[in-house]
């Protein structure tokens, strides 16, 4: 399997840079590659791969840690380490720098982390599986819409953005600070802002960039020279009749004959492009899932799945995800597809921003996710637990997930017995019998050998004997409410107050059923083993 090589150091900051990041100090060689991104933690244990570009989120740039943090990051040698701007720039940083091989840079005001965590990775996604080294259309890396972006800007001298239907940014190009606030304003935020969309839609923009194969022009007056300075020229990108996105050029002047065709042909590149970064992802998509099935049914291949995840030979713990499907979330099966991949793409960017090297991927109805272990010391179950708690905390409502956490060990075997464990966790919560939304074995254990057993009665076509039986039958006949009785009272281990309050009845009346369960089911309520029987009757066989 090849891979294509990740972003260097030097295209981040080439892409990037102006806009979001500014380099500091630099005493490395800009073109070494970026293996992965790293958010550091001060208050958690490390998890840095070599060659990582970290995220200082918390760093304080004028503090006297960040020393002692770029020579912790030489140690395991990172390539560059990102921190709010300002820095001060003082000669125990520069020697720091020096010492430590690492590369300080700036993320510069009114960015955001997650836009630079989203804008980095879709560069180093580049050197994901199933990827070839040297595809190219129209002479430029497939699929490197960056590249593409530049590319364009070039043609057209004039800095560019590539955006989706929805007006997000899907890449720009350099020489932004060519623009206008709006233009910076629309690249920090990988989005049209809405005041614009909003304008552009009552212009009628959009119906016209998308009904004709030519350019629209936007001027600073449509609106109202709200941060927009510079004239705008939009195309639409198409493939046949389907509208893949757009390009918006920055730029003043009279759209003549010569620019229109520079955009035409510009359009059909970026379309070219889009589509292989459509099918790529497919691509990448369906081989991820396919070894991720492979390595967890532990079949033939399983090893060398496993070896083409990059994770032979590590100790791993099981992170699998699901839908909650209640009532209100009856999607068709292409709308619950399409839920299933964003929960896994959303699944997989969370992980590997802890660990680089997590594999993530759906099969069948579920999302699994492989988290290698890579520091010995704490508990890794655990720590699996506070990603996936911090996963289902930052989605919350807008993808209602659920998750379960189960060791997998370093082989084969611990791998399908893991995937096994997690089944059995998600099963319950997926049931409603618990209200946890991250949980591993030892959270309910108990109600998975419940439903275990139930499972076991029914495919021996067990039925109600005895003293439940008796009482639901009396029940069927005289609507007498008995079995509910006896049950909210075991439920509540004997305490009649408490039952009654939760049957909203008074106590005599609950005493009174009691003493009609004991004659009509032939019980002595007295007996533990009696209560005991009748406790696991009603939750194995009894109708839920």
């Amino acid at each position: 399997m090849s891979q294509r090589p990740r972003a260097s150091l030097g295209r981040v900051l080439d892409d990037l840079g102006i806009t979001l990041l500014e380099l500091i100090a630099s005493d490395v060689d800009q073109r070494e590659e970026i293996s992965g991104l790293v958010i550091y933690d001060p208050l958690d244990e490390p998890v840095l791969g070599p060659r990582s570009l970290v995220l200082g989120i918390g760093v304080d740039p004028s503090g006297d840690t960040l020393p002692r943090l770029l020579d912790t990051l030489g140690d395991h040698d990172a390539v560059g380490l990102v921190v709010r701007a300002p820095v001060a720039l003082t000669p125990q940083v520069r020697e720091a720098v020096a010492r430590s091989g690492v590369a300080l840079i700036g993320l510069r005001r009114g960015a955001t982390w997650a836009q630079l965590t989203a804008l980095i990775r879709s560069m180093l996604a580049e050197g994901d599986i199933g990827e070839h080294e040297h595809e190219s259309l129209g002479g430029l890396p497939s699929g490197d819409l960056f590249a593409v972006a530049n590319a364009v800007a070039a043609l057209l001298d004039a800095p560019i953005t590539i955006e989706d239907r929805n007006s997000r940014v899907l890449a720009f190009s350099g020489r932004q600070d060519e623009a206008d606030a709006s233009r910076v304003e629309t690249v920090i935020g990988r989005q049209v802002p809405e005041r614009y969309a909003t304008r552009l839609t009552e212009l009628g923009v959009f119906r016209d960039l998308y009904r004709y194969q030519r350019p629209v022009v936007v001027t600073p007056q449509d609106l109202g020279y709200d941060g927009m300075t510079v004239q705008r020229v939009a195309i639409a990108v198409r493939a046949g009749d389907e509208i893949l996105g757009s390009i918006w050029a920055a730029m003043d002047g009279e759209i003549d004959g010569e620019r229109t065709d520079a955009l035409l042909d510009a359009s059909k590149l970026v379309a070219l492009h889009l589509l292989r970064v459509r099918a790529g992802a497919d691509v990448r998509r369906r081989l991820r899932a396919d070894l991720m099935a492979t390595v967890l049914e532990g079949g033939a291949g399983a090893r060398d799945a496993l070896a083409r995840l990059g994770l032979s030979g590590r100790t791993l713990v099981i992170v699998s995800a699901a839908l909650l499907t209640g009532d209100d979330h009856a999607w068709a099966d292409h709308g619950r597809a399409a839920e299933l991949e964003r929960l896994a793409d959303a699944l997989s960017v969370h992980l590997s921003a802890a660990v680089p090297s997590a594999a993530v991927a759906a099969v069948g109805g579920t999302v699994y996710g492989l988290l290698p272990v890579i520091v010995p010391t704490g508990d890794p179950e655990q720590r699996a637990v506070r990603l996936a708690s911090d996963f289902v905390d930052r989605v919350g409502g807008s993808l209602p997930a659920i998750l379960a956490v189960a060791p997998a060990g370093p082989d084969i075997g611990g791998i399908v017995r893991g995937r096994a464990q997690a089944d059995r966790v998600l099963r319950v919560m997926r049931e409603g019998h618990t209200s946890l939304r991250v949980a591993r074995l030892d959270d309910v254990q108990t109600l998975a050998l419940v439903l275990e057993l139930r499972d076991l009665a029914a495919a021996r076509g067990e039925r109600l004997v005895g003293a439940i039986a008796r009482l639901m039958d009396y029940d069927e006949r005289n609507n007498a409410g008995l079995v509910q009785s006896l049950e909210a009272w075991l439920d509540a281990l004997g305490d009649v107050g408490k039952a009654a309050a939760a049957l909203f009845i008074h106590p005599n009346t609950l005493r009174y059923r009691l003493r009609r369960v004991a004659e009509v089911g032939e019980i002595d309520l007295e007996d533990p083993e009696q209560r005991f029987a009748a406790m696991l009757q009603l939750r194995i066989l009894a109708p839920r």
